[in-house]
């Protein structure tokens, strides 16, 4: 019986620890954790109850991923029948959502075939093309959204249109666009992509404290919104690692 218990005690402590360590891997949060864990089971309980049960907020979009997929592929049978721009933009925004960019590229293809005088599917279109790193596509689809509306996405668009600008050689309308976008837009995702074009452009102080500004939100956020802008966080820390010092 002792035997046993003793075997059913180190499994339970090494789940906790692979659990923790998978976590930990994941969501990257502050690097003294890896210690707490590895030192002793008790470290991997109290990791688990500070930050993984807190992460559960954050596992709303797992939870939907079977839903959407579902709606996925009754979708794709839909269009077999009713090939509408309706149908392929909802399709194509599913896919955007899945991360499967090359699909939702050409499901935005034919609903822009279909129907040309809405810039959304244009501008989502854009973002596909940008996470597939077709940028000179992406910046004619991401134009016609920042044309018909100067705060599109809640003034993401003009982020993203920087972004391609940046990557197309095209860099005064790259600043242009970026200095637009920040003077309202607090997304840390235009403030990274901005200190990462002030970089290429030599210009290491301004980039500096761009990606210091992503950091500086940090303490007064909420702890459900501090989880999720984690990886910028990072980002923006790995590249201050790089910049010279000021």
């Amino acid at each position: 019986m002792g035997s046993f218990l003793f075997f059913a005690f180190s499994w339970w402590s090494i789940l906790l620890r692979v659990v923790a360590i998978v976590h930990f891997i994941r969501r990257r949060p502050n690097f003294f954790w890896i210690w707490v864990i590895l030192f002793h089971w008790v470290g991997a309980l109290v990791y688990i109850l500070v930050e993984v049960i807190p992460d559960a907020s954050l596992l709303r979009g797992t939870f939907q991923v079977l839903p959407r997929r579902r709606r996925i592929q009754e979708l794709e049978r839909i269009i077999l029948d009713n090939p509408s721009a309706g149908n392929y933009e909802e399709l194509g925004l599913l896919y955007l959502d899945d991360g499967n960019f090359a699909r939702a590229r050409a499901c935005y293809d034919k609903a822009i075939s279909l129907r040309t005088d809405d810039p959304d599917p244009f501008y989502r279109r854009g973002i596909a093309e940008i996470e597939l790193g077709d940028f000179p596509a992406a910046v004619p689809d991401l134009e016609r959204g920042v044309k018909s509306d100067p705060g599109y996405d809640f003034h993401r668009a003009k982020g993203l249109l920087g972004w391609a600008y940046a990557q197309t050689g095209q860099p005064e309308k790259a600043d242009r666009m970026f200095r637009e976008a920040v003077q309202i837009s607090t997304i840390s995702e235009t403030y990274y992509h901005y200190a990462l074009f002030l970089q290429s452009q030599g210009r290491a102080a301004e980039a500096r404290e761009w990606a210091q500004k992503i950091l500086e939100k940090k303490p007064t956020m909420p702890v459900y919104l501090r989880r999720r802008e984690r990886p910028w966080f990072r980002k923006a820390s790995m590249l201050l690692a790089r910049l010279p010092a000021a």
